[in-house]
């Protein structure tokens, strides 16, 4: 073996979001375009179970974990409760207008279609829709009958979860459509310069 790869395979493994296999992390540093490194699958294994050893003191919050045939660093279940308040609180943090306002639109007329949440909004809401889908605060419930079948959306349970409530009935209640629209503004003379 060339040189210690066990600080390598741990950055490999430590900044890779799903797991990373064996063989993947030989061919990047066999790679004679990159590294080309003269490294074994056994060196590489040894590596990964120096780290899983290291891991697993209790000094550390994670450790390295075997998941669908490649390895990944992950917290330890004991401190599951903490990193998921942690989560929570990154995750309501980082909602802008636009995706609070399609939010609102879901969670007060759902099912909705995407269509329907642009009409009320006025502009294109596609990249805040994806955005509360990858936050998990909505889900997709189907397809309407409409033509071309669009997608229907809701909110999920983490949306109940994320703002703090048992149901939908816990929302806030909206005024009556009868009593926005019966506002009205009083008269205003205009002065125009002629």
């Amino acid at each position: 073996m060339q040189k210690d790869i066990v600080p390598i395979v741990e950055s490999i493994i430590f900044s890779s979001e799903n797991p990373v296999k064996v063989e993947d992390i030989l061919k990047l540093l066999q790679n004679k375009d990159l590294f080309s490194l003269e490294v074994s699958l056994t060196d590489i294994t040894n590596a990964i179970a120096v780290l899983i050893q290291r891991y697993q003191s209790d000094s550390y919050g994670f450790e390295v974990v075997n998941i669908a045939d490649g390895y990944q660093f992950v917290s330890k279940a004991k401190y599951s409760a903490f990193v998921k308040e942690a989560l929570l609180i990154r995750n309501r943090k980082k909602l802008s207008q636009a995706a609070m306002e399609c939010l609102a639109i879901i969670a007060y007329r759902q099912p909705v279609t995407k269509a329907d949440i642009e009409f009320i909004r006025g502009v294109n809401s596609d990249y805040a829709v994806q955005k509360l889908l990858e936050k998990n605060l909505i889900l997709i419930l189907g397809k309407s009958d409409l033509p071309g079948r669009p997608l229907l959306y809701g909110t999920s349970p983490f949306f109940l979860e994320y703002l703090g409530i048992k149901n939908l009935n816990q929302l806030p209640k909206l005024p009556d459509i009868e009593e926005v629209n019966s506002f009205s503004l009083p008269n205003i003379d205009v002065i125009t310069d002629e």
